[in-house]
């Protein structure tokens, strides 16, 4: 195979693909495969969905998405992008309680990898999930829905478990957002207030370069049925009003971001920082991300600032976000409330990869938890001591596929190593 992640740093090694068209066919492509993975997006930035066997994709397994008003939950393909569901659950008049910055990424990838928006009360997005399906090792189908026994394990799952072919997320009434974007904040001021900023709106991102008297952007996302600060600010911790749309990388036009300027429109259209009509982000690019408890967030930022002469000049940007804590054994916010120190990295991995051991040194007094879809350096070893339920899920992952058929050299290294 000659397949590539979406940002092309990496190559599947994987033998075929397969583009099952229903469960059963699911089921018969797992049972019959030797190894075997699923392959969502492609927007993970290290070999976790990859396999020396049979990848799976699943865009043409669609079983329609499935809303349940009276249960206020939605059902859905492993495979649906989340753009595609947003849009269908404003069309009735849902939504759902967050989005990550990409509207582009698969449902089950970034539940798998608990990937996350931001929000002092938001949990990251795995923690929607209601149910799931997924096919085992066997090809058997297994459901389980919350509050069953390991369910808390299942869900931020790796890819570890089985292919998850449907899932079922909690939604909510529609609301809508207005998203304004504020530049050149003051430092200090951010350090000293860092709670007052991070509450001052439903969803705060703040992206920087680390360098310097000023973080460059602050992205306030209010919903208008609860929003905490008046529109039309004219200033924000120093900060000034965007008088047009931005995006987070410099230089770059803010056409392809979501609508700004304070002007407010539907959840779908607002959580998420980019358009679903338009290429995300910046393809040449890589990404690292780690999670640090509530407590510690000022410390590690400032210990990020002065890591800036060894981070900045390989940095497009970094966003600083923050994540409600969670119960889901392997997610990252397990047991605390969270802020997220994202690195978006210009495309050089050997020098990337040549100081994530000090990034990870420096970070490591705090617990940092790396997002598990993108680059870093901790093995098993050093990970296990993070997660409270670690033991528990390699011996769930033992349970449901006894022989290995979902374990690849990610998983080898990074939960199963020692």
């Amino acid at each position: 195979m000659t397949e590539r992640n979406w940002a092309g740093n990496y190559g599947y090694q994987a033998a075929k693909m397969s583009h099952p068209a229903s469960v059963a066919e699911l089921q018969e492509v797992v049972a019959g495969a030797g190894k075997v993975r699923a392959l969502g997006s492609r927007h993970s930035f290290n070999d976790i969905a990859d396999t020396s066997g049979t990848l799976v994709v699943l865009d043409r397994l669609d079983a329609g998405i499935s809303i349940d008003a009276q249960a206020m939950t939605v059902s859905v393909s492993g495979g649906t992008r989340y753009g595609t569901l947003a849009a269908e659950l404003q069309r009735h008049g849902f939504a759902l309680h967050n989005l990550a910055s990409l509207p582009h990424i698969s449902v089950a990838g970034a539940v798998a990898t608990a990937t996350h928006g931001s929000g002092d009360g938001n949990g990251n997005l795995a923690t929607a999930v209601a149910a799931l399906e997924l096919v085992t090792a066997d090809g058997t189908v297994v459901s389980a829905r919350r509050g069953d026994p390991d369910f808390a394990g299942m869900v931020v799952g790796l890819g570890a478990l089985g292919i998850v072919s449907r899932l079922t997320l909690d939604i909510e009434p529609s609301f809508e957002i207005a998203q304004s974007v504020f530049e050149g904040l003051d430092w200090d001021q951010v350090l000293e207030s860092f709670d007052t900023l991070t509450s001052s709106a439903y969803s705060v991102s703040l992206f920087t370069d680390w360098s310097g008297p000023a973080v460059g952007q602050a992205w306030l996302k209010n919903r208008t049925d609860r929003a905490v600060l008046p529109a039309g600010l004219p200033e924000f911790f120093c900060g000034t009003p965007a008088t047009q749309a931005r995006h987070p990388l410099p230089g770059v036009s803010g056409s392809n971001c979501t609508q700004q300027l304070g002007i407010p429109g539907p959840w779908a259209d607002r959580l998420a920082h980019f358009r679903m009509e338009f290429t995300p982000s910046k393809g040449d690019e890589l990404q690292s991300e780690y999670l640090i408890p509530r407590e510690h967030a000022v410390e590690a930022l400032r210990t990020m600032r002065k890591l800036s002469d060894v981070v900045t000049p390989l940095l497009l940007v970094g966003e600083i976000r923050t994540i409600a804590a969670d119960e889901l054994w392997l997610s990252p916010n397990y047991g605390r409330d969270g802020i997220g120190l994202h690195f978006t990295w210009r495309q050089d991995e050997p020098a990337v990869r040549a100081i994530l051991p000090l990034l990870e040194a420096e970070l490591a007094p705090f617990d940092a938890r790396p997002h598990w879809g993108k680059l870093f350096h901790a093995g098993a070893a050093g990970l296990a001591p993070l997660y409270p339920r670690f033991a528990e899920f390699t011996a769930l992952a033992g349970r449901l596929d006894p022989d290995g058929k979902f374990r690849n050299a990610f998983l080898d290294r990074t939960v199963f190593g020692r």
